[in-house]
């Protein structure tokens, strides 16, 4: 089975990604049983001091700066279960000492899969305004419409003041339904939770659209890239 590492960014979003790869691997193999897991993370705060003054080279050399040091614990391939600093990923990937699963690319076969033609992306500013999933789903035949600028704005303010630090308000959810509803006015046929603490508050149930957790998409492509290692055709990940 292949070792999964993890380049984590935000302390909730890596948590629930290893968490699920837990829980789907046990799924899978057996009580208890699940690949082989490393984590790095260097501090959100130094992730941020790059992102706010826009230099993702400074992003991609501590995701690089992980990929490393999870390549050196023995990391077969490599995750980031952080949306935004995705925009970084052009920089990194083919300097990687290790391959690496896309998680936007990931969310995009989930939605083709399910044949979904136009998704709502919800994230961090930094993430509905940037390229990553626009033109990751555009390069796949898929539209996608993102909330207006206060929208945006205070969807940053929700992730960064209380989802990264564990705080899940009945009024932030209400929010994000708000936006999830206008988003399907406009004619989503699907939401991404495009920031991997959004799923912590947004679930199936509360969501007016149906939803493409980023997260768990990533965790269970993760687990189905680490079973490849068994050579084991019969083994299936949800």
């Amino acid at each position: 089975m292949l070792h999964i590492g993890i380049v984590a960014c935000s302390t909730e979003g890596a948590a629930l990604c290893y968490r699920t790869i837990s829980l789907e691997g046990s799924q899978v193999l057996g009580r208890h049983d699940h690949p082989e897991v490393s984590l790095h993370s260097h501090s959100l705060a130094e992730y941020m001091k790059c992102i706010d003054r826009n230099d993702w080279a400074g992003v991609a050399e501590l995701m690089l700066s992980s990929a490393e040091k999870l390549a050196r614990s023995g990391a077969d391939f490599l995750i980031c279960p952080d949306n935004t600093i995705h925009q970084a990923f052009d920089m990194v990937e083919h300097r990687s000492p290790r391959p690496w699963l896309h998680i936007a690319r990931e969310v995009a076969r989930e939605a083709q899969g399910k044949g979904y033609k136009r998704l709502a992306i919800l994230g961090t500013r930094y993430l509905m305004e940037g390229p990553v999933y626009r033109e990751t789903l555009k390069a796949m035949g898929i539209d996608s419409r993102v909330p207006g600028t206060e929208q945006r704005q205070r969807i940053n303010q929700i992730i960064f003041d209380e989802l990264v630090n564990g705080v899940l308000l009945p009024r932030s959810l209400a929010y994000h339904v708000e936006v999830i509803r206008s988003l399907k006015d406009e004619g989503c046929d699907a939401v991404v939770l495009g920031c991997t603490e959004i799923p912590l508050l947004v679930t199936q149930e509360s969501s007016p659209l149906p939803v493409l957790d980023s997260t768990r998409i990533l965790a269970r492509a993760a687990v189905r890239k680490a079973l490849e290692g068994l050579g084991a055709t019969s083994l299936k990940v949800p």
